[in-house]
């Protein structure tokens, strides 16, 4: 069994306030969430109306399938987000 975690640093220059960062969070989370059926949070940044941080949990039975899931996810989100990934980082337990 293999746990998957994704780190994605986003900058949203649209967001005027906190509510409209949310409102493209939440949006986002969800469809991560129904699409890919995975554990998604915001993380860090909560507080800042620009940037946030979001986690994405997984597991499988090996890493192979979690590190395509998450390529994916990480295409979807750069196609979908108005902003820019900023960085992202993938860990394997």
């Amino acid at each position: 069994m293999t746990v998957g975690l994704c780190l994605i640093e986003l900058h949203i220059p649209a967001a005027r306030s906190l509510k409209d960062k949310r409102q493209v969070l939440r949006g986002l989370m969800d469809r991560l969430r129904h699409r890919h059926n995975v554990s998604v949070s915001e993380v860090e940044h909560q507080d800042l109306w620009q940037r946030a941080e979001i986690a994405i949990a997984a597991v499988a039975a090996s890493r192979k399938p979690l590190d395509a899931m998450f390529q994916g996810i990480l295409r979807e989100v750069e196609s979908e987000v108005p902003g820019n990934v900023v960085r992202h980082d993938v860990d394997f337990i």
